[in-house]
């Protein structure tokens, strides 16, 4: 039998790493099939491999269809087809040598990364990853083979302490013209360092106001910082792809697409993203609705007037006519849980629902923990960066008996006070995890709810298999009205589709 010629033994470990690449895709919720899988053998095809952001732009084209998708693609392409193979080479700080703790070598790695950043040099951004991550980031000095924590690393060199000293540098080097501006760096001064310049300056120091270049050049180094944190994110999977396995890393260590990520799992920086994602879904959505009004406004076909108007033409009802509806524009009431375990979600839906509002008579919103209160006033008023539910926590009568949950007592709540707001044009939305901390359920005041609106929703942030276990009164409220799991902003986006108006 003939040998397998070296040309065709690479195609076939290609052929091998492709379908790996879709597998992994598929895994985080992303839709590849065999005809995605043909079009990226054809794109390394054609493009070769010599450039790897060439071909990490091809794959791409290749395998993605949707917006929102190319993060979990980045993450699965640097992890199956990595920059490299094992440690950086390269001649280390000598201050490294000397530093005799982890906190000293953070130091000299944030003061590196200050100079980096000044200077907007990608080059030395990745070296000073890989640095980081092989100075603070290994999990056991002793076990080579427990891998490498991007966590870990960033915890400790924490680099979003080195954006005020990167922005004096900046300044600097633009004083002096000696500083590059591959990345749109300005000479001008920082407003971050120059809230700090009357402390740190001289006696004869004038402190400047703050202008409108200040905040872009800050807003600029912080973008720099989050790029370098993903950096060290890439090389962490990178290194630990090759003592664990690239299966494993993918399927483990690949965050899934924004879209796809539970609502009560992500943290404080995911949240941010997650609230400037529901504006452009809201708005979307609000055409959505809008054009499915106008189609159905038309109503029935009015016969008599079809007949009328078919006389001239032969009887032939060439041009139909349509009774008119009346357009119906319901009450919106949410009622929203804003303890910690769902605030999040809660705050996500209220933004939607707040930017969607033009498709209600009404809308009006009440929060609650132990008790109920009104909100209305707050979401209207809410920008999108603001935190509504602090303010609620702060400013209104949620908690009653307790700072645990309680739906029972909150229902309750609502129905003695607030159900004079619920009319038979009502649409009203439950937003919670119906986790009532072994609470009674009150299911009486959920039926009186359910009999005076025209129609009750409840979205809960759990997953299905959860709903009944433990404190969880999810079954017993599903009984009495719709319960939908709701976990993240595509089921978010597929139910308010579905919600008829």
């Amino acid at each position: 039998m003939p040998a397998e010629s070296p040309s065709a033994a690479t195609g076939s470990v290609l052929a091998h790493r492709l379908v790996e690449v879709a597998t992994s895709l598929r895994t985080h919720g992303l839709r590849v099939g065999t005809s995605e899988v043909a079009d990226a053998g054809a794109v390394i095809q054609a493009l070769g491999m010599d450039d790897r952001e060439l071909l990490r732009e091809g794959l791409a084209s290749a395998f993605l269809r949707r917006a929102g998708q190319r993060d979990v693609f980045d993450q699965v392409f640097d992890i199956y087809f990595p920059a490299a193979v094992g440690a950086r080479s390269g001649t280390p700080d000598a201050r490294l040598d000397e530093a005799s703790s982890p906190r000293e070598a953070a130091d000299v790695v944030r003061d590196m990364l200050m100079d980096a950043l000044a200077r907007g040099d990608k080059a030395e951004l990745d070296r000073l990853a890989a640095t980081a991550l092989d100075q603070l980031g290994v999990v056991r000095p002793d076990d080579p083979e427990a891998g490498w924590s991007a966590a870990q690393a960033l915890e400790q060199l924490a680099p979003q302490t080195a954006i005020v000293g990167a922005l004096e540098r900046a300044r600097a080097m633009g004083a002096d013209g000696d500083g590059q501006d591959d990345e749109g760096e300005r000479g001008g001064g920082s407003g971050a360092a120059g809230q700090g310049q009357g402390a740190g300056s001289g006696g004869g120091a004038t402190q400047r106001r703050e202008q409108l270049t200040d905040r872009i050049e800050r807003d600029e180094m912080r973008g720099r910082v989050a790029a370098f944190r993903r950096r060290v994110e890439t090389e962490a999977r990178r290194r630990n792809a090759e003592v664990r396995g690239s299966q494993r890393i993918s399927r483990y260590a690949v965050q899934d697409a924004l879209e796809k990520r539970d609502f009560l799992g992500p943290g404080g920086g995911e949240l941010v993203a997650m609230r400037a994602t529901i504006d452009p879904l809201a708005r979307k959505l609000a055409a959505r609705l809008t054009a499915r009004q106008r189609q159905q406004s038309r109503g029935s076909i009015d016969i008599r007037k079809t007949l009328r108007r078919s006389m001239s033409t032969g009887g032939v009802p060439v041009d139909p006519a349509y009774a008119r509806r009346r357009p119906h524009r319901p009450d919106l009431v949410l009622l929203c849980d804003v303890s910690g375990s769902v605030a999040g979600f809660s705050g996500f839906t209220m933004t939607l629902m707040q930017a969607i509002s033009a498709q209600f008579n009404k809308i009006r919103v009440f929060a609650f923990v132990s008790t109920t209160d009104e909100i209305t006033d707050l979401v209207k008023a809410a920008r999108l960066e603001d935190d509504v539910i602090s303010a609620v926590v702060r400013t209104r009568k949620v908690f009653g008996w307790g700072a645990s949950s309680s739906y029972g007592q909150s229902l309750d709540s609502f129905v003695s006070t607030h159900l004079g707001a619920i009319g038979p044009r009502s649409t009203v939305l439950i937003l919670g995890d119906a986790r009532s901390n072994y609470g009674l359920p009150r299911l009486s005041a959920l039926r009186q709810i359910r009999d005076q609106a025209r129609h009750v929703a409840w979205l809960n942030p759990e997953p299905v298999a959860s709903w009944g276990t433990g404190d969880s009164l999810a079954l017993d409220y599903a009984r009495v009205v719709d319960m939908h799991e709701c976990r993240n902003i595509d089921q978010l986006r597929a139910f308010v589709s579905r919600m008829s108006v």
